[in-house]
């Protein structure tokens, strides 16, 4: 493979190189049965490794089992879970991809239904069919929206069990083969709604200026940075902005980005939103092709650490031109690859990098090399 294109050059972070900046993005799925994986995780991961994506991003885990965000999502904290995620890993590993994983705590949108069942708080007739429901937490005592439920504001014991369990989590990660742990600090999710005026109300050492709203997501990061292995690279996905009046801030994100590289993050993987319901009058959210490819710039320029670009990336030709104009140095793709899981491999076949179909895992580029044979002679 030429190195002409950057989709399709190797990048190195600490001790791990991933093969190529094709990234297939975190998307949780809400398909696990107490909190555990299943055989449809190992057949959405591993095909994504085996389309040719250099790095594979497993949705976000919980670290307790009070941080789900749905009954269906998944979670890491024992030791009795570890067998099945290293198979995840051996998976992806096997197809010459590397593996990371999002930890996350669901805060205040916790104890919430899966997205295809409504994607809002539980109701009496989740409930009767099984559903669980539980506390939410979160730093203050606001619910997401109207009609969710009040969050326990987290005391400092609380919070201080808190750090513990991503750490927890994080060295589980580790242990099950995971190569780069991404800390989920977006979407309204626990550790952004500290960072947000929006949620975070308090009035100690955890609220009000910046510095104190940042507090708790950069003592996760440094007890990480700590707990795990040296060559074990970090990433934080962030919500670069609110898009709402008196939110969070793409400034803000610039000066978290600055702190989270000084503790020890080596990339920061940069989305937006989350802390509103969709629709809501005072959003000024507007999606389109790329539309969050700036904040990955303007993070990547001002608090000079590298950046992962994502949301509505479609093409790889977009892809290659956010890496050629330095805007980022990966690119995530999400729906793109749901749609077409070898989207990596069909744009090198465009580009007519792989014209041998040696990408390819050998049974699949046997064939596909005898049909374009077969073509290029009819």
């Amino acid at each position: 493979m030429s190195n002409e294109y950057l989709l399709f050059r190797p990048i190195t972070f600490r001790g791990v190189t991933l093969p190529n900046r094709i990234v297939l993005s975190p998307m949780a799925m809400y398909v696990a049965e107490e909190a555990a994986l299943n055989d449809f995780h190992m057949t959405h991961y591993g095909k994504f490794a085996m389309g040719g994506v250099g790095l594979v991003i497993v949705e976000q885990t919980a670290v307790c089992r009070r941080g789900r965000i749905t009954n269906g999502c998944l979670g890491l904290w024992s030791e009795e879970q570890l067998p099945a995620f290293r198979r995840l890993t051996d998976l992806v590993h096997g197809f010459g991809s590397k593996a990371a994983i999002q930890i996350n705590h669901g805060g205040r949108k916790a104890s919430a239904q899966r997205a295809w069942q409504g994607n809002g708080a539980l109701t009496a007739e989740d409930l009767a069919r099984g559903e669980e429901l539980w506390q939410p937490e979160g730093p203050s005592d606001l619910p997401f929206a109207e009609g969710w439920p009040v969050p326990e504001a987290m005391t400092l014991d609380r919070i201080g069990q808190i750090r513990q369990e991503f750490v927890d989590t994080a060295l589980l990660s580790e242990r099950a083969g995971f190569d780069i742990i991404e800390l989920h600090l977006a979407h309204g999710y626990l550790l952004q709604s500290f960072l947000t005026p929006l949620a975070n109300k308090r009035t100690d050492a955890y609220g009000g200026s910046l510095e104190n709203r940042m507090r708790l997501p950069l003592e996760i990061a440094r007890d990480l940075r700590a707990a795990l292995s040296d060559d074990t690279p970090i990433f934080a996905r962030i919500s670069a902005t609110d898009w709402v009046e008196g939110g969070w801030t793409l400034e803000d994100s610039v000066v978290l980005a600055q702190r989270l590289k000084e503790v020890g993050v080596d990339l920061i993987d940069c989305s937006s939103g989350g802390n509103l319901l969709r629709g809501a009058t005072n959003s000024n959210l507007a999606r389109g092709p790329l539309y969050q490819v700036p904040f990955a710039e303007e993070v990547r320029r001002c608090a000079n650490v590298p950046t992962m670009a994502v949301g509505m990336i479609r093409t790889g030709a977009e892809a290659e031109s956010v890496l050629r104009d330095g805007r980022a140095d990966l690119v995530a793709i999400g729906r793109q690859m749901l749609f077409n899981p070898f989207w990596a491999q069909h744009y090198a076949q465009e580009l007519g990098q792989d014209p041998g179909f040696s990408r390819w895992p050998e049974p699949y580029g046997w064939w596909l090399s005898k049909w374009a044979k077969a073509l290029a002679s009819a």
